[in-house]
């Protein structure tokens, strides 16, 4: 599906004339110009791109972390002005306390989004819903640093799949995983996004990562200044298996229209490198 298809119905986050500039000491610099891209509830979107081409300042301005310079930006028709609950973020790094439990982690985000208006047992349950739909049940009461990387982050998804967010912002959360992990966790992904049909917005640097997992990649131009160069639809059937896809035609044509972006189109930051 296409920016120009997404009709005014389907639309759920709309990002309207965005740029976005930061002062430094030497002045004014251009991180983002004219973004226009509307996200219809549901689709998994994900930003490629080369490294300083805005793709974290873009999700920030989705998650309402930071405000742009120009340009509005909309979920669900209303503008987003700052964080909100209806908006989850998953980052990179887990974030999570190192002094709590995976289930106290979770239980922090649960109690902010819920507290005021249920109990202690339905916040309870609430988090070991979480836990459990990531497979973590069984590794409630240990610290972050009693268990592995993979399960830090599968905490860090709970925790945001806990305050039932419309939509998952995710930015490079399987970056710092080892092959097998991330393969494992990106399938998980795939399984989670289909039960809770959530809208999810991805940064990845990975081409199999977005093409596997995304209903459409969007691929940024070149920092300084960068834009949105190409948007690619990705229309394999879900549910997705990874190993048939290995060598279907139409996923191998998807992977080499990115790579053709990113390494022909705009490979001058990898030659200059």
């Amino acid at each position: 599906m296409n920016t120009t298809l997404c009709t005014l119905r389907e639309q759920y986050i709309a990002i309207q004339g965005v740029s976005q500039s930061f002062a430094t000491a030497q002045g004014l610099f251009p991180a983002l110009r004219d973004i226009d891209l509307h996200i219809a509830q549901g689709e998994f979107v994900s930003l490629i791109g080369h490294s300083g081409c805005g793709k974290s300042t873009l999700l920030n301005l989705i998650a309402g972390l930071t405000t742009p310079s120009q340009g509005v930006l909309l979920c669900a028709n209303k503008e987003i002005k700052g964080p909100g609950p209806e908006r989850a973020m998953v980052f990179q790094n887990h974030s999570l306390l190192p002094w709590l439990s995976c289930h106290a982690n979770v239980y922090l985000a649960v109690e902010r989004v819920f507290g005021a208006r249920e109990s202690r047992a339905e916040l309870k349950a609430r988090t070991d819903a979480a836990l459990a739909l990531v497979g973590l049940g069984h590794a409630a009461s240990k610290r972050p640093g009693e268990i592995s990387g993979g399960m830090k982050q599968r905490v860090g998804i709970a925790r945001a799949l806990s305050m039932e967010p419309q939509v998952l912002l995710m930015d490079e959360p399987f970056g710092a995983l080892d092959a097998l992990t991330r393969a494992k966790l990106q399938d998980e992904l795939m399984d989670i996004v289909a039960r809770t049909r959530s809208t999810v917005v991805m940064v990845t640097h990975d081409v199999d990562e977005a093409v596997l997992l995304s209903d459409r990649i969007v691929m940024l131009t070149n920092g300084p200044a960068a834009t949105i160069g190409e948007v690619l639809s990705v229309p394999l059937p879900r549910p997705r298996d990874r190993l048939a896809l290995a060598g279907d035609p139409l996923y191998q044509h998807c992977r080499k229209t990115v790579l053709d972006f990113l390494y022909t189109r705009q490979g001058h930051v990898e030659q200059a490198a």
